[in-house]
């Protein structure tokens, strides 16, 4: 019986509803711009403005973004558990792997503040 869905410990099941909500905020987000495209006569820059920078929108764009961040970690945490190991990659594995996973890191925190500072004008 599965009692911790939400844990920090890398379970496979909190991995998998963690991608399985992210997924559906992303979905949920890109079908929201969507419809605003769709739906806009006048499509400029005045109009993007005035629809991004909501505080509803800038709510939503920040819970996209931090979605982003968590389903890409999910993902790239995977690959790096799943391919780089001694058997592919050799008795190195263990560097690489923690090298690759640093640089991961590094690629998604420079995403969210580059986001955040796009979405929160700072």
């Amino acid at each position: 019986m599965v009692t911790q869905v939400l844990s920090l410990t890398r379970s496979g099941l909190a991995d998998f509803v963690v991608q399985r909500a992210t997924a559906f905020i992303l979905t949920a987000y890109t079908l929201c711009v969507l419809g605003f495209f769709l739906s806009s006569d006048n499509l400029d820059h005045g109009a993007l403005v005035a629809f991004f920078g909501t505080t509803t929108m800038q709510w939503f764009s920040t819970l996209a973004a931090l979605s982003t961040v968590a389903h890409a970690w999910i993902g790239m945490w995977t690959i790096g558990t799943d391919y780089l190991r001694p058997a592919h990659v050799g008795g190195g594995a263990t560097v690489i792997r923690f090298a690759y996973q640093a640089v991961c890191l590094l690629a998604l925190f420079v995403y969210i503040l580059w986001a955040l500072s796009i979405i929160w004008q700072f």
